[in-house]
């Protein structure tokens, strides 16, 4: 007797879609990271099922639920540029309560994402963008973008010595790549410098500069890969043209990234002011609703108040002492 042949399972190639979070951050839900721990917690669901694992393709047939709402078609890939001051952290939310930069961002963008980071301390040249693939793919060290900076540090150094990190360095384990670093001038205690790095590690310049007796009292991001700060005033944003992203970011980023330039581009402007109208609507039907209820409650008084008064003037007619016949 022939053994029943087992049919092969399908490889992940072959099931149909793509993996819920890379969905939920091309939606510009989250990052794909925080998509699979919001399934983790139990906030997803998918034709009407919770779902616990990020283990799952979808296809646009799919519905997807995230906290109750149902999540927003794709929409046509966008990148801003945001020039950050001091003093805002790059997060959605903060545990501490710190001011984050996407409090304080216009009402009329997209959800956005944010592409790598800054510190708190660190101002200049935030890259913003609703496509979460995008955001991966450029933070990726194998796209390798060159980002600068301009340095304020206080304490002194030679080009001599800034030439040496062409090299890279090590500093307590960990290895930095090569840094183009020049500088500009010395004012009183304090140096200018700039700072061209690719990798972006966790306060690379900062570390590198403490690592030759400097100390870093500002740090501004002047540019990120082909995008400029240029002139662009603290806290505001400006959008890149969608014909101008493409080309900037070439066809192999495009690629990667999954990028979507043909979806539709949705005017937040307009929905924003749709919502402001609705609000104040709401607010004008609140206030009606409550000067009625007063109307009417001064009314149920006046009423109670003629009622109590009414049976004692006729007290007062029948009980009073008669008036006595003259004489």
């Amino acid at each position: 007797m022939t053994k029943k042949a087992r049919m092969p399972d399908k490889t992940k190639s072959e099931i149909p879609g793509d993996r819920i979070a890379k969905v939920m951050a091309r939606a510009g839900v989250a990052s794909r990271r925080q998509a699979e721990t919001l399934i983790a917690e139990g906030r997803v669901s998918v034709n009407g099922a919770v779902i616990s694992s990020p283990a799952l393709n979808v296809t646009p047939a799919d519905k997807i639920v995230v906290d109750g709402q149902p999540m927003a078609s794709r929409e046509r890939t966008r990148m801003f540029l945001y020039s950050k001051p001091r003093g805002l952290v790059t997060t959605h939310s903060d545990p501490e309560g710190r001011p984050t930069i996407f409090t304080a961002l216009p009402k009329t963008l997209p959800r956005l994402i944010s592409v790598g980071r800054l510190d708190i301390n660190t101002e200049g040249l935030l890259l913003l963008t609703n496509d979460g693939g995008l955001a991966r793919v450029l933070e990726l060290p194998s796209t390798a973008w060159l980002r600068r900076y301009r340095v304020r540090a206080n304490g002194s150094v030679t080009q001599e010595t800034l030439d040496r990190l062409r090299d890279g360095i090590t500093i307590d384990g960990v290895h930095y790549g090569p840094i183009e670093a020049k500088l500009e001038r010395m004012k009183g205690a304090n140096c200018w410098l700039t700072f061209a790095i690719r990798e972006g590690k966790n306060r690379e310049v900062r570390k590198v500069m403490e690592s030759l007796g400097l100390t870093v009292n500002r740090l501004i991001r002047v540019s990120f890969g082909p995008f400029n700060l240029g002139e662009l005033p603290e806290w505001s944003v400006k959008e890149i043209d969608s014909k101008a992203l493409r080309s900037e970011l070439g066809e192999k980023i495009v690629a990667e990234s999954g990028a979507d330039f043909d979806s539709p581009l949705v005017d937040y402007e307009a929905k924003a002011e749709a919502a402001r109208k609705a609000e104040e609507r709401a607010k004008r039907e609140a206030k009606r609703e409550q000067e009625l209820k007063k109307r009417e409650g001064n009314k149920r008084d006046a009423g109670a108040r003629d009622a109590k008064k009414r049976p004692q003037r006729r007290r007062d007619r029948s009980g009073g002492p008669r008036p006595s016949r003259p004489r």
